[in-house]
């Protein structure tokens, strides 16, 4: 009487049973479709869309320049012109040399000069707009000598926006000013930042890289151009494990791309007593406009990816499949387990009428 009664329960579980998800997707009207993570197919999964990210991040290629940095337009000149003449037109009776400060170039490039007019100075090195001043002067004077010095202005700097510990704007000191020196210069990341992403807005494009992975590649170590904003902000993305797993957390990405096994590692595996290790699943959403017909990507918008621990093809198959951010992993949860949970109930039952029969 007592096992018909405990065996007609229904008992609380800590996951799914993989059988049911199997069984409910072969109804027409389920809302999803299982997948089955394979050697064969997993090439053909990795062509499918990208969900929760675009797949990968952005980068630029390093693109060394000469070391002397250019004039822009908004930086400000500062001459000084030296002319030994008695009856100079630049200087006065007791003086050598005059200074112009402050000069700006103009968005034309252009900065005015007494006596010549107006110079093309933006796209010049400092040196080679200076010999440019002196040439011209020439006419007016018969040796001139020129000293030019460049503050630069916004074109010719760059932002350290947030992210960093001495954040700020800090000028190019040359067109070879790489942007490990930038965050070297602004303090370094912050500390208070997990799994941090650097991120380069250029022109209205915005490229990402994970600060680790731009520590460790020296061809990443770009160079910056005036005009760039730079921000170090957390890696924002996660997947969520659920079920039979070691843990039931959200778990942040440690690495620009996470595979399954990798995913479950950093979950402590399956849980040993509960799980069933033929169903592994991950659980993912995509757009209606990711739905395809001929097998090139998902037929319906949920999808159950389903991983067989115990075989070699699916485990080599699943170091292969990338996790999506906002992915559910689950561990589903063995059938044997409920069974278990059902004589672990009678056997409390027997113990129990066994003490009050001693009594």
């Amino acid at each position: 009487m007592i096992i018909a009664t405990v065996a007609a329960c229904t008992l609380p579980r800590g996951a799914a049973v993989e059988g049911e998800i199997n069984r409910n997707q072969d109804n027409e009207d389920a809302a999803f479709s299982v997948v089955p993570i394979t050697l064969q197919n997993v090439s053909q999964l990795a062509s499918w869309p990208a969900t929760g990210w675009e797949g990968h991040y952005h980068w630029f290629s390093r693109d060394p320049g000469p070391k002397s940095n250019v004039i822009r337009p908004g930086d400000s000149i500062k001459l000084v012109i030296w002319d030994n003449q008695e009856n100079s037109l630049l200087t006065g009776l007791s003086q050598q040399a005059v200074s112009l400060e402050e000069i700006m170039v103009a968005a034309d490039g252009m900065i005015f000069v007494p006596y010549i007019d107006h110079v093309q100075v933006s796209g010049s090195t400092p040196d080679a707009a200076r010999r440019q001043i002196e040439e011209q002067l020439r006419v007016v004077i018969p040796d001139p000598q020129v000293q030019l010095s460049v503050t630069s202005g916004p074109d010719n700097s760059v932002d350290a926006v947030g992210g960093f510990n001495a954040s700020g704007n800090y000028p190019l000191p040359n067109r070879n000013y790489s942007i490990l020196s930038l965050i070297s210069a602004a303090g370094g990341v912050s500390s208070d930042l997990e799994n941090p992403l650097i991120r380069v807005i250029r022109g209205g494009n915005s490229y990402e890289i994970r600060a680790d992975d731009l520590y460790e590649r020296p061809s990443a170590n770009v160079i910056l151009r005036g005009g760039d904003k730079i921000i170090a902000q957390e890696d924002e993305r996660y997947f969520v494990a659920l079920g039979a797993t070691g843990s039931e957390t959200i778990v942040p990405f440690t690495q620009e791309r996470i595979n399954a096994i990798e995913a479950l590692a950093l979950v402590d595996g399956i849980n040993d007593n509960r799980a069933n290790p033929k169903g592994v699943l991950i659980l993912r959403d995509y757009a209606n406009k990711d739905l395809r017909s001929d097998g090139t990507g998902p037929a319906k918008t949920q999808v159950v990816f389903a991983i067989d621990l115990t075989s070699a093809d699916a485990l080599f198959a699943a170091r292969k499949f990338n996790i999506n951010p906002g992915d559910l992993v689950m561990a589903t949860e063995s059938p044997i387990n409920s069974v278990r949970t059902i004589f672990g109930l009678i056997g409390s039952v027997v113990g129990i009428g066994n003490a009050l029969n001693d009594n």
